[in-house]
């Protein structure tokens, strides 16, 4: 029996965009298994809880049967490990999200050799799009309706003025 291959999309994912569904979406066609695995990073202010990030992430990709969401903190490549995963998927919206991601990925290949980073980039609609923007035109009044799940626009609104 071959071996599944196990994926991971690691991210903060707050909140959860539009584009962050489209890289979910298509990362599932592609690979056996797809982890969406958010950082839980405890010196970052968020706008929503881990928990409350997982359950936006997790009603958002129930149609999809081999996508998981689930949380770490700590080092990527030791998560990666104990999920069994060879393969982080990353977005890339511009130049500057390259350089950035190209860092990462070359140290998270020098922490764990058999570790590889596939870069997607996004779809055309979503090529702008970021949790911040998100946050900050939510923040003044903007409609984001047309950028985050039904689920995160409810989550926002259920927050009140952030």
């Amino acid at each position: 029996m071959a071996r599944a291959h196990v994926t991971l999309y690691p991210g903060s994912f707050d909140p959860p965009t539009n584009g962050h569904l489209d890289l979910i979406e298509r990362g599932a066609k592609l690979f056996d298994r797809l982890i969406v695995a958010i950082l839980r990073n405890e010196g970052k202010t968020s706008l929503f809880s881990v928990e409350e990030r997982m359950e936006m992430l997790r009603e958002s990709v129930k149609h999809l049967a081999n996508v998981s969401v689930d949380s770490f903190d700590g080092l990527l490549v030791r998560y990666a490990s104990d999920q069994g995963a060879r393969v982080i998927l990353r977005g890339i919206r511009a130049v500057s999200d390259y350089e950035f991601e190209l860092q990462m990925a070359l140290m998270n290949r020098k922490l764990e050799p058999g570790l590889e980073t596939v870069f997607m980039l996004p779809g055309e609609a979503y090529s702008y799009l970021s949790s911040r923007l998100v946050k900050e035109i939510y923040r003044l009044g903007g409609d984001v309706g047309h950028l985050v799940p039904a689920v995160v626009v409810d989550r926002l609104k259920a927050k009140g003025s952030i």
